[in-house]
This record gives C-alpha cells, structure tokens and sequence, in this order.
C-alpha cells in the first residue's frame, strides 16, 4: 500500500496544482448532478474542487496451470497497487483545497494501444468542505473518500452515520479447464461444473474478505459498509483469467450529529415515467 503525506504534492501534475490553486480562490468544479449538489448543500457541505488521481501501470506476467485453479498473486497485487496510488493522489488533491473528503467517487480503467500490459488507473469525485468547519475526516487523518452520490450521501448523515473511507478488495483468478473426457461425459448432461463453482465462489470470497479487512483496519468506530458493489472482469488475459473487485463505503457513528435528531418519513413516490 502507497504511503500518505497529507502535504504532499509529488505525484500531483504540474497543471493540476495550478487548476487547484483557481479552485482554492472559491471557483469550485464538480461532477455532482444538480440534484446531489443540492442534497450535498442540505447536509451542511460545500464543494471546493474536482479531485482526480492517476496511474499507468505495466502489469506483469504470471504463468498458470492448465488444469488449476489458483490466485494469480502478482495480477492481484499489480491490479490493486495500480488503484492505491491513483487513490492516493486523488486525496492529496483533496488535501490541497483542505477538503473534508470526497464524495462520488469512481475508480475507472483505460486501455490504449501503447501495449496490452499496461493500463491506466483514475480515481476521479468531488471534494466537498464543512461549512461550519467541523472535521469529519477518517480517524488516519486522511479525507475520508466515498463512492456514494450526493443523495445518498444526504440520506446517510440522516441516520447519524457518516462515510470514513472507501475500501476496496480484489482477486485475480484463474479458473481451472475441464479436461476432454471430462467434457465429453458432461455433454447433454444437466449437471453442476463443480470445479468452475468453487473457484468462482473462492475467489469472490477472497475479494469480500479484503474489502472487510480494509474496513477493519480503519479503526474500532466501524459500524459496517454500505453500497457494496462486486464486479468481475478479465481485462483482456483471456477467458479463464478473471478479475473479481469488491468495493463498498466503510460507515462510522456521525458524533457531530444532533442527539435528538430524527429520520424524516419515508414517502413513497410513484413514477408515472414509464
């Protein structure tokens, strides 16, 4: 994992810290929706900028077996380093424009013709400040980052919650191939592929179980993950290599809330739209 210097401009671009500077001077930038502006506004927050981070990373070579199912380490490893420094360099920005934390972020990766071993990792939301200046950063001292919208964000703080960190877990897998004979006797057959089933399963729970441990070692006050989304992808290293990502907001006691406040009604809503 990269290390954090919250003063720390290193990995930030040129031209990024001069678009800072202008967002610093109250001329904000964002990637919030009217909607989740609004909501953003309701829950006493401000946005101060557009944050992003990036990295290319090359990503190394592992030989697999045919017929066994194994984690690829060094995929795994590559796939989640490549994501931590885009990460980082997306709070340092936050840190730049002294940002509370960061709100709808999204982790995205981009592939270009400079060679298939290599892609981009961005790291991209809004950075949002406290208007009345209560501190509502993670426990480590870091913006706290979240992947919630700016609805969802508003209907959190309702509950006396609050997001503390992002955090995320992966797994690259390779599934083992069935053999021909095998094949052969399955064909027409109605029957589970139980080789296929527990390499799926084990590496999806390999992914769930780092997110969590993320989660955990944020501190005790860590009541549970929220918006937990988990993804596969092969990101081209054929079709028995895959990529299982499990990433969620990590939710924390709000101790600035009001000790009498109150959920608002839920009122339901009938879309006549389609």
């Amino acid at each position: 994992m990269s290390s954090y210097d919250p003063t720390s401009t290193e990995g930030l671009a040129e031209h990024a810290s001069e678009r800072l500077r202008m967002n610093a001077r109250g001329l904000f930038t964002s990637d919030l929706s009217v909607n989740e502006y609004l909501c953003v506004e309701k829950t006493g927050f401000e946005p101060v900028g557009l944050v992003v981070g990036s990295s290319i990373y090359h990503i190394g070579y592992q030989q697999s077996m045919w017929k066994s199912s194994q984690e690829m380490g060094v995929l795994t490893q590559a796939m989640y380093s490549a994501r931590e420094l885009a990460m980082t360099r997306m709070e340092e920005e936050a840190d730049q424009l002294g940002a509370d934390g960061i709100v709808g972020v999204r982790l995205d990766i981009g592939r270009y013709e400079w060679g298939a071993d290599m892609a981009e990792f961005i790291a991209i939301g809004t950075a949002i400040k406290h208007k009345g200046g209560k501190v509502h950063r993670a426990p480590n001292g870091r913006p706290f980052t979240s992947d919630l919208s700016g609805q969802a964000f508003w209907t959190l703080m309702q509950t006396g919650k609050r997001p503390v960190g992002l955090v995320m877990g992966n797994c690259v897998y390779h599934v083992a191939h069935r053999g021909m004979m095998q094949s052969l006797r399955q064909t027409g057959q109605n029957v589970e592929l139980e080789q296929y089933t527990q390499a799926l399963y084990d590496a999806r729970e390999l992914a769930m179980e780092r997110m969590q441990k993320e989660a955990e070692a944020i501190g005790d006050g860590v009541l549970g993950i929220v918006e937990v989304k988990l993804n596969e992808n092969s990101h081209g290293w054929g079709s028995h290599v895959i990529e299982f990502f499990a990433l969620g907001t990590a939710v924390v006691p709000n101790e600035h809330a009001a000790a009498d406040q109150r959920l608002p009604e839920i009122t339901p809503v009938l879309d006549i739209n389609d």
